[in-house]
């Protein structure tokens, strides 16, 4: 209980306060502007919060992730074009209702379901985060290498490309994470006497160059694009009758979308399409639906904003993130000292509360954003490609400098940028690779530990019971729905190119 009064008494700090407000405003921004999402807002902010106080600076980043998922229905109700993949299926209802003049109910439709299913959202993140950290206190280090390959496991199926490609992709970034000196051996590993590499490669250039300079690279193609916008004169509020025919369908789909957020690597995108999807499976008027249904917005919005505080859950109980975005934050508790999992909630309490309260603040603060300047924000969608992305490749640069003021990481996260380009050009997401060498580190060092521990007898580790039921769900998740298809007699359909 002190602990949760405590964060909420960090709210008082005018400065935080009003950094949260910058960055929700910041977020709004980058959230309406498409090919700009909360991944790589978080990843381009990343390395300026170095310098702030931790709890200020995962609470900008985590204002960020709420926001800017928020803000993608902003272009996807008026443009047609998802500001974040979180928002593609408000495009559904969300245009349609903007072609019959009635912008301004979608957008004040999917203001409220996003508040409502990110304020409970985080409430459920209050209740859930610590009693799954009691829950893995007695975790040793073989229960939580077994953890760690069992979020590793779960790159199958994130960033939506083949569970094959993502493989590969995870694989070069647990590679990446290899690379510098073994701290239990002391030997230097692909360092090729490069004396900056001995540290290995940092997170932040890395994020940097995946997910903001690839992202540039990518949308060089669009440059003669021209986007139409629906005019709009004000938002409004949602009738009664509206709430009355929605209310299920923001509470179903808030409830998908914080079990969506709190699988590892799962996130905001998967949610808001089955939150979408059983939205329409339980209305009773489904032929509505891509044709202007109020309820498509509701379900897709609650379920976005609504797994925002799901992936925290194991992000800050277990340091498995839960989505691109918290693979992002992770990295950010990582480079400021703190070590996600169950002492965070015995020794930094404060600090993991203090968080929860930021994030309900952020969610009612977008509520008023969205009601009264989402039309201002909606300008921002005007910005000229041409002038957008250079803007955002300087920013990406004086990020990766100001890490450590060294050239070496600005290489890095160029090399990266060009990297992560190829990458998506032939089909492969980057949010593996981030993901691989986040976690990859942690699994070296854990298997190390658990090696110490046992005495050199690594298949102890199946014998504990913890470990063996991380691992089952590790081969389930790997090998589970070939299986299946095998069981079933259907044959596995194999991606082009894959």
């Amino acid at each position: 209980m002190d602990a949760f009064l405590n964060g909420f008494l960090a709210l008082t700090d005018p400065s935080l306060l009003l950094l949260l407000v910058a960055a929700t405003l910041g977020g709004v921004i980058i959230g309406a502007l498409p090919g700009l999402n909360a991944t790589t807002g978080a990843a381009l902010l990343l390395p300026f919060t170095l310098t702030m106080e931790p709890v200020a600076a995962i609470s900008i980043l985590t204002a960020i992730y709420c926001s800017a998922t928020f803000a993608g229905a902003i272009t996807a109700i008026l443009i047609n074009t998802p500001g974040t993949s979180a928002s593609a299926t408000t495009c559904l209802d969300g245009y349609p209702l903007a072609l019959r003049g009635e912008a301004g109910r979608a957008l004040g439709m999917a203001v409220v379901a996003s508040t409502i299913g990110g304020v409970l959202s985080v409430i459920c993140l209050m209740i859930a985060a610590p009693v799954l950290a009691r829950a893995a206190y007695n975790f040793a280090p073989p229960e939580y290498f077994a953890l760690t390959l069992f979020g590793l496991s779960m790159l199958v199926s994130v960033g939506g490309g083949s569970p094959i490609k993502n493989l590969i992709a995870g694989a070069f970034g647990i590679l990446l994470a290899t690379v510098g000196v073994d701290l239990l051996t002391s030997v230097k590993r692909f360092t090729f006497d490069v004396p900056q590499l001995h540290e290995g490669i940092g997170f932040v250039p890395v994020m940097i160059g995946v997910f903001g300079i690839s992202e540039l690279l990518s949308q060089a193609s669009a440059l003669h694009q021209k986007r139409e916008q629906v005019t709009m004169k004000a938002i409004k509020l949602p009738s009664m009758a509206d709430y009355k025919k929605v209310w299920k369908t923001i509470l179903r789909s808030t409830g998908i979308g914080t079990f969506i957020g709190i699988l590892p690597a799962e996130g905001a995108t998967v949610a808001s399409m089955i939150g979408y999807n059983e939205a329409r499976r339980w209305s009773k008027t489904p032929e509505e639906f891509g044709k202007g249904a109020i309820e498509g917005i509701a379900g897709s919005e609650a379920a976005n904003n609504s797994a925002t505080g799901g992936a925290m859950v194991p992000t800050l109980a277990l340091g498995i993130p839960g989505s691109p975005t918290a693979a992002v934050i992770l990295a950010g508790l990582l480079v400021h000292g703190l070590r996600p999992g169950p002492t965070m909630f015995t020794e930094q309490a404060d600090f993991a509360f203090a968080i929860f309260w930021s994030m309900l603040f952020v969610n009612l603060l977008f509520l008023v954003i969205g009601l009264y300047g989402a039309k201002v924000f909606a300008r921002v969608t005007l910005i000229p490609i041409r002038m957008l992305w250079p803007s955002v490749f300087i920013f990406s640069i004086v990020g990766a400098y100001a890490l450590d003021q060294s050239m070496f990481d600005v290489w890095i996260a160029i090399v990266s940028g060009i990297i992560g380009y190829f990458m998506r050009v032939y089909g492969f997401s980057v949010v593996p690779l981030a993901i691989g060498l986040i976690l990859g580190g942690m699994l070296e060092q854990r298997l190390g530990q658990s090696m110490v521990m046992l005495d050199e007898q690594w298949w102890l580790i199946a014998t504990r019971p913890l470990s063996a039921f991380f691992l089952i769900l590790t081969a389930i998740a790997l090998f589970g729905p070939a299986l299946w298809k095998l069981i079933t007699g259907q044959r596995p359909a194999f991606k082009k190119g894959s």
